[in-house]
């Protein structure tokens, strides 16, 4: 690998590094992580992210797209969807027809391009088996795009880490410190990189299983605050980040 000298990371909150803090309070996430680690193999590295929390996959393909395109990237991470496979109504097929033009684009730019599965929801919070076939079908559609257009893929959905509780923050639907550090380590397999191998993956033999209590007291604190204002943000057409912009808008130095 001759490293990337412009990465631009598109997406919703996993991307932009939602519950993934340095000791200064400032947002982390995989995405920085990875650049960071690009940059330590190959000094120079100009690094932007466009993603916002809330964001669907039209959102992606109407504003982030054309802004990541014009910096000409080299490299390119996208990460959409599930506030897609949340959103109520029967809009579902349209998403996931926009997410095929998404990633037509993306392969039209001649960049690298770095996608990723989602996990199995249902083994994170029990609740979730009622988005297990949403997450099913959008899975299917990734996994397909990534290899018809020869996109470095990360199957999130068959890791065994995925299913640990500290893999994820108190909502169970982003990704805590520990998380976000698997997810980059599962982009930088993806790349090949240097010192980089399948063991973000593997489950952790040390990790506490949680008791029944501890499982069911997760999920109604899912439900309670994240399921309920999320489901009564879409009644309300409102969503999470509307008022906000991309941290880093624009190409710079990682360390910038």
């Amino acid at each position: 690998m001759n490293g990337f000298a412009r990465y631009v990371a598109i997406g919703d909150s996993q991307t932009e590094g939602l519950y993934d803090r340095d000791a200064d309070g400032s947002l982390i996430g995989f995405a920085d992580r990875l650049a960071a680690r690009l940059d330590t193999l190959h000094p120079g590295l100009q690094y932007a992210n466009l993603a916002v929390r809330g964001r669907r996959i039209a959102d992606v393909l109407e504003d982030q797209v054309p802004r990541a395109l014009a910096m000409r990237p080299d490299l390119i991470t996208v990460c959409i969807g599930m506030n897609d496979v949340t959103r109520l109504g029967r809009s579902f097929g349209v998403a996931l027809a926009d997410l095929e033009t998404l990633y037509a684009t993306l392969a039209a730019s001649g960049a690298t391009v770095v996608t990723t599965m989602f996990p199995d929801v249902a083994q994170i919070v029990p609740v979730g088996r009622v988005l297990a076939g949403r997450v099913r079908r959008i899975n299917d559609t990734i996994q397909a795009a990534a290899h018809r257009h020869g996109f470095r893929l990360v199957d999130l959905f068959h890791a065994e880490s995925m299913r640990e509780p500290d893999t994820w923050s108190a909502d169970r639907v982003h990704g805590s410190a520990k998380g976000h550090r698997l997810f980059a380590a599962a982009a930088a397999e993806a790349l090949g990189l240097p010192g980089s191998d399948h063991g973000w993956a593997a489950a952790n033999p040390a990790a506490e299983q949680p008791s029944p209590r501890t499982r069911a007291a997760a999920q109604a604190a899912w439900t309670r605050n994240m399921l309920v204002p999320h489901l009564w943000g879409q009644l309300r057409g409102v969503s999470g980040g509307r008022r906000l912009a991309p941290r880093r808008p624009e190409l710079a130095p990682v360390g910038g």
